[in-house]
């Protein structure tokens, strides 16, 4: 492995050659114009990437949404108010058009308090009082607002403030549900949204079996095979980790030097993907395998001279929910160490 290793640290040394060449060559020729600045390493795309509106994290699902979607930068009025059965939240309340409402564990009801501004506002656009009224089902006693940090004014149901989702991208969505373990959907009365409305609970045995909890992202599984390459009906051929976790790579991160670009509240949405033994891989070439140290002193698996990650979104094996997200800067990985998917 020792080798194996020297050969990819060699690969991302000739990446940087190749990037110094191509700087003094053109700094030296007087025949061709300035080149424009580098803007770094984009994965499995060309040219400079946009910078997406939400930071690049704590999204996912299609960007693009759908024509009545709400738009995914600053705060619209709700409309009227409504309570949607859902099958998995029970009653949960609706805007006008029918889009999920949420609330956010890092605000406060008493007193009523937004902590989610700038980028966090674009990802979950705050819904504004003006012009929202209660409609069927919804108790107008509940409803409140809450001056914002911009001087605008916010719904709040039960004292929380009230936001859509950027990503839900047609009535009944609720692709927010859970982000980063704080984002929930709202019910009527202001309350997290849940199906115990729906049918009473069923008594727990008086001696119940102890759980198998999923392994956590950070935690490395002990099995046979560690990394290896599944299909997604989408994307075709991804990497995916010992659990079926699909891993991605973020477009602002950097091959050489080898840097993460996601710190902060980015990390509570992709959690750094843990190094793997070079023993367990299967379908891979181990030469584009590596892993780097974080600024924390802890350590992340990096494909072919890129950090990668893992989605808090991908709730189960063999999801690829963070693929495409943030104007496709966070893509799914491929068998080359590539964008899947050609994205």
């Amino acid at each position: 492995m020792t080798t194996k290793r020297y050969g990819l640290v060699a690969v991302c040394l000739l990446m940087a050659g190749l990037v110094l060449m191509a700087a003094f060559g053109s700094a030296n020729s007087s025949a061709s114009p300035a080149a424009p600045p580098a803007s770094g390493l984009l994965v499995g795309g060309s040219g400079t990437a946009p910078s997406p509106a939400g930071g690049g994290y704590g999204t996912y699902g299609d960007a693009s949404g759908a024509a009545t979607a709400p738009a995914g930068g600053g705060g619209q009025s709700g409309g009227t108010l409504a309570v949607r059965a859902d099958e998995k939240l029970g009653s949960v309340l609706t805007d006008g058009q029918g889009f999920t409402l949420y609330r956010f564990d890092k605000d406060t009801a008493k007193p009523p308090a937004s902590n989610c501004n700038g980028a966090c506002a674009t990802t979950w656009p705050p819904v504004l009082m003006d012009g929202t009224t209660a409609g069927t089902g919804v108790d107008s006693a509940k409803l409140g607002e809450v001056t914002r940090a911009d001087g605008s004014r916010q719904l709040t149901v039960g004292g929380w403030p009230a936001y859509r989702y950027s990503m839900d991208t047609a009535p009944g969505d609720t692709k927010g549900q859970g982000v980063g373990g704080t984002w929930n959907a709202l019910a009527p009365d202001g309350s997290k949204a849940k199906a115990a409305d729906a049918a009473p609970a069923t008594p727990a045995p008086a001696n119940p079996a102890p759980a198998t909890p999923m392994p956590q992202p950070t935690q490395q599984a002990t099995a046979k095979v560690q990394l290896s390459i599944a299909t997604n009906p989408q994307l075709g051929s991804i990497m995916v980790d010992a659990n079926g976790r699909t891993l991605y790579h973020f477009g602002k991160d950097t091959a050489w030097p080898m840097r993460s670009n996601c710190e902060g509240d980015c990390l509570k949405t992709w959690t750094p993907a843990p190094p793997v033994d070079a023993d367990k891989i299967k379908g891979i070439d181990p030469k584009l395998v590596g892993k780097m140290q974080r600024p924390d002193g802890t350590w992340q698996l990096s494909i072919n001279c890129t950090p990668a990650y893992l989605f808090t979104g991908d709730q189960a094996a063999g999801d690829a929910k963070g693929h495409g997200m943030a104007n496709g800067l966070w893509t799914a990985i491929n068998p080359a160490g590539k964008a899947a998917g050609g994205k």
